[in-house]
């Protein structure tokens, strides 16, 4: 097999223009699209409309190609969205596609695997359950992608649903009791038990570690490769595992670092380095072209602290602290890349070390200068 990337950009949330002309002019065969990453202009939140809004315009648009339903085509292809682009990010979307077999290229290629869980019942959303049944849909991933070594993957993205005080008062009327009834709380809890089931899944931690207690409290507890959103618009949880194979082919490969902390930029250049790309300080423009995706993960530093200064994003009642993570680390990324089109997604808990994060970069091979 062979994985296919487009970096496309939106005018507005419900924009998916861009794609629409790659079809129309051959560049994108439509039934080759297996799954999109994108970055929308909402806040993030448990009220953000916008992830759900681009996910029915991408589907509706699709249906046109592929003679599908919209909900046919979003039970198979997973639209997984993050609200928030804060500062210099600019809103986009990744589009990976899946070609049929191909030649085998020297050394291994992009792989892409794709996965569904069933259905995620409200008390079950933030728990060690939870975890349990997105470690189970990372493997059918992997196996999806024939990624068979954990060290082969990069980069797990997750989204997984949450609960609103809605669905908390229907669990409640049944005698069942969700895992927080503060909307923003439990959205923290489905981010933890989504990165905790890619950790298990990637044997990054132990099966007995896996406990409720566990959860949003042992920040020892974490995966260097998962990246978890959590939204009203899904009820299951959607995975796609990228990697790197001996048996697929094409010019991409991706490669991924921790980021200890919102300074980290080390981690930054040496995750591009590992793609033979030299940013010094910022990638040249023949380098920027060869970047399909750059994903990163952040959160505040819960001692309120970054390194030996004190940050106040945890004290701002005004504006939300995801919101000022998602800004800071978002510019850095991007002065380095030279390009505002960065997938960065605050809410990082149990994503990376405390405070810190993860961050994974697709390119194309080096071509002819």
């Amino acid at each position: 097999m062979q994985t296919q990337v487009h970096l496309l950009t939106m005018a507005h949330p419900g924009d998916v223009s861009a794609l629409d002309a790659l079809i129309n002019n051959g560049a994108i065969h439509a039934g080759q699209i297996v799954a999109v990453i994108g970055k929308t202009e909402g806040n993030g939140g448990v009220n953000d409309f916008t992830r759900g809004y681009f996910t029915q315009s991408l589907m509706q648009m699709l249906s046109g190609h592929l003679q599908s339903s919209p909900a046919e085509l979003a039970a198979r292809i997973p639209c997984i969205l993050s609200g928030g682009t804060e500062g210099v990010l600019s809103p986009h979307y990744v589009v990976f596609c899946r070609l049929p077999e191909q030649a085998a290229d020297d050394g291994p290629a992009l792989a892409t695997g794709l996965a569904f869980s069933a259905p995620t019942a409200v008390e079950q959303i933030g728990r060690a359950s939870h975890a349990r049944q997105i470690a189970r849909a990372v493997r059918a991933a992997m196996d999806d992608a024939g990624l068979d070594d954990p060290a082969q993957v990069h980069f797990v993205q997750i989204k997984t649903p949450c609960i609103t005080v809605a669905r908390a008062e229907q669990a409640r009327a049944c005698g069942l009791e969700p895992v927080s009834g503060d909307p923003n709380k439990a959205m923290a809890y489905a981010r933890a038990a989504g990165a905790l089931g890619v950790a298990l899944a990637l044997g990054e931690i132990d099966e007995a570690a896996l406990t409720d207690a566990a959860l949003l409290s042992d920040m020892a507890l974490y995966s260097e490769r998962a990246s978890v959103s959590s939204g009203v618009e899904i009820s299951c949880n959607e995975v796609i595992v990228l990697g790197n194979s001996p048996h697929w082919s094409g010019p991409y490969r991706i490669a991924h670092r921790p980021m200890r902390d919102a300074l980290d930029i080390g981690a930054v250049a040496a995750t591009l380095a590992d793609l033979g790309l030299a940013a010094s300080p910022q990638l040249s423009p023949n380098a920027l072209e060869r970047i399909a995706g750059v994903f990163v993960k952040c959160e505040p530093q819960r001692n309120g602290r970054v390194r030996a200064s004190r940050h106040t994003m945890l004290d701002d009642t005004d504006i939300n602290a995801q919101r000022h993570i998602r800004g800071a680390v978002g510019g850095m990324v991007a002065g380095v890349i030279g390009d505002g089109r960065i997938f960065v997604s605050g809410g990082a808990e149990h994503q990376g070390p405390d405070g810190g994060g993860l961050i994974a970069v697709i390119a194309s091979t080096a071509r002819d200068a």
